[in-house]
């Protein structure tokens, strides 16, 4: 078994494992040098040759525990007909729903539009670079396509709430993102990811008196349908203020914490495995900072499944030298 299976299903706490969210991204040279000749995002991800050559560049270069496929949680209202576009400078661009079609919408069809996608996990699950790893498939939450969908760009530190007016219309929405995004865990599952992580980025937007109805139980409907194939759930409700109360009413196989809560606190709370809390900042600093960094978690979690990971993405300033720093600090404990 992986060590972050390990960590996840057996609750091991000795493992350590290690990967890091964007470990695929902005920083590295090499995907730059890929970024600058396809311009297009969404097509970049529909590239699945490409797509796999982002996916492994960071394992070419550190010792990590898993892989995440190079995507986008906006390829569900992709598949879905709704317009996706991104802005440099800007963030994500969605067109206008038809929700007439989107009620129509042909599970086959949307299977079909992002079968590059589940092409990708395929080629990616007999690499050799992935031998003893995990392959990591990923989904936004309902409340965060939802926002995504309404909204049409990112909403940053506030939402309009005249766009949840109407309620029947926000329902209908939210039952058809709950049955695609169904879809899309059961299809990256059965095309080798072994691991899924549920993404609620705007998870900090919502009021206490409407978690229940946009964070707890859509998300709740998620991890179940995961348990229920087999497939081990992480859960990163972004900015959510009680993470006991999210745990137990959520209820995933292990639980991704921001880097602007005290872990400690979570360790105490919490009894399932915990990923991630370590603030991506860090890497921006010198070698002896990110030490300190890395025993200090590891202190607060030797004694619990912990995965080591960041509170949030990396970087893109950050120095590729200063990842493998804190990497190869972490294998070396």
């Amino acid at each position: 078994m992986s060590p972050i299976l390990d960590c996840i299903v057996n609750k091991k706490s000795s493992l350590n494992p290690v990967w890091i969210m964007r470990q695929a991204g902005r920083y590295l040279p090499e995907f730059r040098e890929i970024r600058k000749i396809n311009q297009d995002f969404i097509k970049l991800c529909l590239n699945d040759s490409l797509s796999k050559e982002i996916t492994l560049q960071p394992l070419r270069r550190f010792k990590l525990d898993a892989a995440i496929i190079f995507s986008d949680i906006l390829m569900v209202p992709y598949g879905l007909g709704q317009e996706v576009k991104f802005k440099k400078n800007f963030g994500p661009m969605l067109g206008e729903i038809d929700i007439d079609k989107l009620k129509t919408i042909d599970e086959n069809d949307f299977v079909i539009k992002l079968s590059p996608i589940y092409n990708l996990l395929n080629s990616l699950k007999s690499d050799k670079l992935l031998q003893d790893k995990d392959l990591f498939g990923f989904v936004g939450a309902p409340w965060t396509i939802l926002v995504y969908m309404l909204n049409k760009q990112s909403p940053k530190k506030e939402i309009s709430h005249k766009i949840f007016n109407d309620k029947e219309y926000v329902g209908i929405l939210l039952q058809i993102i709950d049955k695609f995004l169904k879809i899309h865990i059961k299809n990256q599952f059965d095309s080798g990811a072994s691991v899924i992580q549920i993404f609620d980025s705007w998870a900090g937007l919502v009021d206490e008196k409407n978690l229940e109805k946009y964070i707890y139980s859509p998300t709740l409907s998620l991890v179940n349908y995961a348990k229920s194939i087999g497939v081990p759930v992480i859960c990163f409700p972004r900015n959510i203020k009680n993470y006991k109360k999210y745990v137990d009413e959520v209820k995933p196989d292990a639980i991704n914490i921001d880097y602007n809560i005290d872990p400690k606190q979570i360790s105490k709370e919490v009894d399932i495995t915990v990923q991630g809390g370590i603030n991506p900042n860090i890497l921006l600093k010198d070698n002896d900072s990110i030490k300190r960094e890395v025993m200090n978690y590891y202190n607060i979690f030797k004694d619990k499944p912990y995965i080591f990971n960041l509170g949030h993405g990396v970087v893109p300033e950050t120095n590729p030298n200063s990842v493998e720093f804190f990497v190869n600090s972490i294998k070396d404990l």
